[in-house]
């Protein structure tokens, strides 16, 4: 079994590559502005959640995680 160490230094790697990824992808999938994101707009605060977006990255985490289970 990993030590934690291990564990930590990986996830790490795999957060910088998916930040890496999603910049790189959203030049020409706006990811975080699509149809159905729910944005309100107030006098004084505004109100975002990118409802549309979280079902996308869900959709392509699980399909990426069935793909590389053992």
């Amino acid at each position: 079994m990993p030590s934690i160490p291990k564990i930590l230094i990986g996830l790490g790697i795999a957060l910088i590559v998916i930040g890496v990824l999603w910049a790189v992808v959203s030049r020409w999938i706006p990811l975080g502005k699509l149809p159905g994101d729910i944005i309100v707009k107030k006098e004084n605060s505004t109100f975002y959640f990118p409802i549309v977006t979280c079902i996308i990255v869900s959709l392509v985490a699980s399909l990426l995680l069935s793909l590389f289970r053992k």
